[in-house]
């Protein structure tokens, strides 16, 4: 057949998606073995009824054919005063854009700022699509290194160092592998750098109900940076409606502009009863935000009480998002292995640290996904067999 384009076939650079733990686990379920999966971040408690009433009805009611590729004005004003009241930043319907969730989100907006071979940055570690995210737009991607031992938060020097010459930095507050949430000292850092560089923030912010320690302050609402900020939004970890896929872009009224015409060659817009359906979960207001967060704050409880009885796991401070991370190093072994040999042993599925990038080499990623007690025996596993293996060095 004829030859597939450059740009589609090294998405994933090296070979992988970081996604092999996973796809070892989900076979292993699909022949019938009990894994404990703590891999994705997919809530264990699933859409509101009254959001599926809501979609329901209005898919019944006839909202089924092409919807406005914008979004639909009412959700738009929701999305906008909603993000004015979090930000304090001035925010109407022409600064958003109703995405089919935050994943197409981050697609479009490096779409919309990057040239093909520009350097786009993020901060390592990263969710596992951003680096096939930035090549997908035909970016080159470079990664703003953090250590374990500073909660892996990017320091100045390192920012600066590395976005020279850079188009864009893509960063992620709640953090998603790391649970860190980003200080205002950190985000002022990162204004600092982007201005000097002039560059564009594109600020993932899909985790911005789930703050357990500290305060979520988007950096759109630093002096001068709501004109060269774009903030990604999802309905899908707020409201668990990961699979309704839906989510939106604010950012400046002439970028979200050109971004609609984006939209209306690539996506065409997101289907009317789910918008209706997130428009019903906004107005709803913060209780159920709150509500669905809550078995993440109670888990993150239940990681620091056992792990203050052992001495070999090392938690990262998770101040927010539905993951712990753990240094696993003093077991002898690096995060991959650490993942494979614990699925093999006990049937509980982590999240290599590895898949996130190298700052997180020596690490697992554990999601907080299972009922309580569940998860707090797997967690007891985890950390009985890190101790044997410690044991045996």
């Amino acid at each position: 057949m004829p030859a597939l384009s450059h740009r589609i076939t090294t998405l994933n650079g090296d070979g992988s998606d970081g996604w092999d733990v996973f796809y070892r686990a989900r076979a292993m379920i699909a022949d019938g073995v009990p894994v404990t999966e703590l891999t994705i971040g997919e809530h264990d408690v699933r859409t509101d009824p009254s959001i599926l009433k809501a979609m329901y009805e209005s898919a019944a009611g006839g909202h089924t054919g092409y919807a406005i590729v914008p979004g639909i004005s009412a959700l738009r004003d929701e999305v906008a005063a909603r993000i004015q009241t979090q930000s304090g930043v001035r925010t109407r319907r022409e600064n958003v854009l109703i995405t089919p969730g935050g994943q197409a989100g981050l697609f479009a907006a490096h779409m919309a700022v990057c040239e093909p071979g520009d350097v786009a940055l993020f901060v390592d570690p990263y969710y596992a699509t951003y680096p096939g995210v930035l090549r997908s737009v035909g970016a080159v991607p470079r990664t703003v290194e953090t250590r374990s031992s500073q909660g892996f938060l990017p320091q100045r020097d390192v920012l600066a160092a590395s976005c020279n010459g850079g188009a864009s930095l893509l960063i992620n507050t709640p953090n998603n592998p790391t649970g860190a949430v980003y200080p205002r000292a950190t985000l002022q850092d990162i204004a600092d750098v982007v201005t000097a560089q002039d560059m564009w923030l594109i600020s993932d912010e899909v985790y911005d109900t789930q703050v357990w320690d500290g305060a979520h302050l988007s950096p759109r609402a630093l002096p001068g940076m709501a004109e060269r900020t774009l903030v990604i939004g999802s309905m899908s970890k707020s409201h668990a409606m990961t699979g309704s896929r839906i989510g939106w872009i604010v950012g400046p009224e002439d970028a979200i502009t050109c971004l609609v015409d984006l939209a209306t060659n690539t996506t065409y817009g997101v289907p009317g009863y789910i918008q209706d359906a997130a428009l019903f979960g906004l107005r709803t207001g913060v209780s159920l935000e709150a509500q669905v967060a809550e078995p993440f704050r109670r888990r993150r409880a239940i990681v620091e009480r056992i792990l203050s009885s052992q001495t070999v796991l090392r938690m990262i401070p998770a101040q927010g998002a539905m993951y712990v991370m753990l240094d696993v190093r003093a077991t002898g072994m690096n995060g991959e292995e650490f993942a494979f040999a614990l699925l093999d042993a006990h049937q509980i599925a982590v999240m290599p640290g590895e898949s996130f990038g190298r700052s997180a080499a020596g690490h697992v990623r554990v999601a907080m996904t299972q009922e309580d007690s569940r998860f707090e025996a797997a967690l007891r596993t985890l950390c009985d067999f890190a101790s044997a293996l410690a044991k045996a060095r």
